[in-house]
């Protein structure tokens, strides 16, 4: 004789129903959270001030010393750990100098402020060394040189690299960067224009 049909089996394929629903909305919840308020974010960089407080030419070469101060803000939940990191000025496309940032933290929403100092070496200008005018830099013209005279320009890059734990669990790397255009008026040294 057949055994009568039980409830007991469509209550548990009900619970087991009800209970994977559950896990699968509870999973997408917590990938949503993370998507949007833990998500890694690269580091935020402001390049606050350039400085030359030396400056020479002579026949036809130049030497200087930079100073660049910036400011990092770290936009994460979680502290960013820093390293490899450098200010580096480009002339026509050479590297002219450059300077590694020591490794560090910045606590999570903070803005660490940095600044760096260097000599650069002499360097030959080139021909084409020239007045330099509005049209040239942009639209994030500081201010253009009414003496006359000619211009150096140079480009400033900053680079971070590192990495953020989120929760404690994963590790993500970011990075960020700010390039400057930086015209050095050839007369006394001056910042002629900084552009970011």
């Amino acid at each position: 004789m057949a055994k009568p049909y039980s409830s007991s089996g469509r209550t548990n394929l009900a619970s087991c129903a009800v209970a994977t629903i559950f896990i699968v909305f509870v999973i997408i919840a917590a990938v949503t959270v993370y998507l949007t308020v833990f998500r890694p974010r690269d580091p935020e960089i402001s390049v606050t001030n350039v400085k030359v407080p030396s400056f020479s030419v002579a026949n036809s070469s130049v030497s200087f010393t930079f100073s660049q101060f910036s400011a990092v803000r770290n936009p994460n939940r979680a502290a960013f750990s820093h390293y490899n990191n450098k200010i580096q000025l480009f002339y026509y496309g050479n590297r002219i100098g450059f300077i590694f940032i020591p490794a560090g933290e910045i606590e999570s929403g903070r803005t660490k402020r940095m600044s760096a100092t260097f000599s650069v070496q002499s360097f030959p200008l080139a021909p084409s060394a020239s007045r330099i005018s509005a049209v040239d830099f942009g639209a994030g013209l500081a201010e253009v040189d009414k003496r006359g005279g000619s211009t150096v320009e140079i480009e400033s890059k900053l680079e971070m690299a590192g990495r953020v734990r989120v929760l404690g669990l994963f590790t993500h790397g970011i990075a960020g960067k700010s390039n400057c255009r930086i015209a050095i008026s050839t007369i006394d040294g001056s910042i002629v224009a900084v552009r970011c």
